[in-house]
């Protein structure tokens, strides 16, 4: 066989799934950003979720009844603790979400790696900095509720708002030189000559998460457009009606009528909440699935316990929004149902990201032989 071109021996290299390969890193370091999102919000919603809603709701409420009693320094108090209190929510909120999304981009790039354009060791050092800030910036975003303005130099961010805006950078930059690499390899000739194994590979894992993943998208986009049509517009009239009442009962001092409101109030939220949970997880579960289908060759477990995990992760794929949508309902009973849902996800997701952890080549010893 003739010895390759750079291209190509560069287009080998790419395919490789070794131990330090760019690849190994962001699909080994996406499902473990995708992990300890999950498992972040799953103690978030047990621990600080409801807990946090019942103090912004009793703050709303001594609000309003001390605008009743006139009293301005009282309403301004209740008003900052509930102004705390959501920036706690949204902190915790927003690290669930960032930690989440910056998996799913990981697994993203480490699909296209192949055609990126750049030697093994640079994308290597490129997966490095997307992890070390898809990393720092949660961290950073975490800690802005208890780190504040304390020993800032600037008067309106903090130092825990500095180094999450680091680790954002860190992230754009590492993708978008990802980017170029792949503009760079289209627009050469050697493109053409790139054949990445994993695209080929068919397994029965694969092609269930695939197919169940693409029916999780699908429901999760027709309960969306069910509740868009259904309820959305009735949500924001009352939001708008039931504000509107608070502010009149209080104007008229009718106390049974402010309660009435705020109690109405916060039944409107958590209708909201559930509804748009529920649409928002069961989507970004079929996509995790669809994502993780082209990674099956490379779990380094035995086909009837992939399968089985594929099952087990599905199956809580359904269970946790279902639940969530139940939760007003029957209460602690689904939402603890949903819990295990989603304990469910996290424990395949566990069991698949060993298996990658524990993939010794097999897929790119196969290919190497078929060259």
């Amino acid at each position: 066989m003739t010895s390759p071109t750079p291209s190509v021996a560069l287009e080998t290299s790419a395919v490789a799934f070794a131990r330090p390969s760019a690849r190994r890193l962001l699909v080994l370091g996406g499902i473990g950003l995708i992990l300890v999102g999950m498992i972040f919000g799953d103690i978030f919603a047990v621990f600080v979720l409801h807990q946090n809603a019942a103090r912004v709701g009793a703050g709303l409420s001594a609000a309003a009844h001390a605008a009743l009693a006139g009293d301005a320094a009282a309403v301004a108090a209740h008003f900052a603790d509930v102004g705390s209190s959501l920036e706690n929510r949204g902190t915790k909120v927003d690290v669930h979400v960032h930690m989440i999304a910056f998996g799913y981009l990981a697994l993203l790039l480490a699909l296209v790696q192949p055609w990126v354009g750049f030697r093994e060791n640079e994308k290597r050092r490129l997966a490095w900095l997307f992890l070390s800030g898809a990393i720092a910036l949660p961290v950073g975003v975490f800690l802005i509720h208890y780190v504040g303005l304390a020993y800032s130099p600037l008067s309106a961010i903090g130092w825990a708002s500095i180094f999450a805006d680091l680790g954002g950078v860190c992230v754009l930059l590492a993708t978008v030189v990802y980017l170029i690499g792949l503009r760079r390899n289209f627009t050469g000739s050697a493109s053409s000559r790139i054949a990445d194994p994993l695209m080929a590979a068919r397994t029965v894992a694969g092609k269930r998460l695939l197919a169940g993943g693409m029916t999780l998208v699908l429901i999760g986009f027709a309960h969306g457009a069910y509740y868009a049509g259904s309820d959305l517009y009735g949500h924001e009239a009352a939001d708008y009606s039931i504000l509107a009442s608070v502010a009149a009962g209080s104007a008229a001092r009718d106390t049974a009528r402010v309660d009435a409101s705020l109690i109405d109030y916060g039944q409107l939220q958590g209708d909201k909440a559930v509804k748009i949970a529920a649409h928002a997880h069961i989507i970004e579960f079929g996509l995790l699935a669809v994502i993780l289908a082209f990674f099956q060759p490379y779990v380094g477990l035995r086909e009837p316990w992939k399968r089985r995990w594929v099952s087990v992760l599905l199956v809580g794929s359904v269970v946790l929004p279902v639940c969530v949508l139940m939760e007003l309902r029957f209460g602690l009973l689904a939402g603890g149902l949903a819990d295990l849902g989603g304990l469910m996800v996290i424990v395949a997701l566990l069991a698949m990201w060993i298996g990658i952890l524990r993939y010794t080549g097999a897929l790119d010893s196969r290919a190497e032989r078929a060259s």
